[in-house]
């Protein structure tokens, strides 16, 4: 059996400095800073933790386990208007961190994955039935 290639060019280690800066930046962040100390109380733990989504979602490691989905979904306080800053943000530190072609490719991963995301917090509290927002 042959091992599956990574999407793209990438290393364990750019991935956790990648996620290392993303969240330095959240923590200083007006908007997102608040949403995320209200449920992040061991930022080293919680940066392991979205580092192996990553390298599970880029470079298919075993290792992560949660639903980030659903993680977003009962917070309580993500609002699908927090996704822009979320991801304008993350591609800062990417275009900072990363060469152009790896920073395309894990950009446009995380605007899939955080569109996703963000119809999911949109459905939240949705009637049964309602038609969903696709946008």
């Amino acid at each position: 059996m042959t091992a599956i290639p990574p999407r793209f060019e990438i290393t364990e280690a750019e991935i956790d400095l990648v996620v290392q800066r993303f969240y330095r930046r959240v923590r200083a962040h007006p908007e997102l800073a608040p949403i995320f100390a209200a449920h992040v109380t061991d930022w080293p733990a919680h940066e392991a933790k979205i580092a192996r989504f990553w390298k599970g979602a880029i470079l298919h490691a075993p290792g992560y386990e949660g639903s980030p989905m659903m993680a977003h979904r009962r917070a309580g306080n993500v609002a699908p208007g927090h996704f822009p800053d979320w991801l304008s943000t993350f591609d800062a530190v990417l275009k900072q961190s990363l060469s152009p072609e790896a920073a395309a490719g894990w950009s446009a991963l995380a605007h899939r994955i955080g569109l996703g995301l963000r119809q999911g917090v949109e459905d939240v509290g949705r009637a049964p039935g309602a038609v969903p927002n696709l946008r």
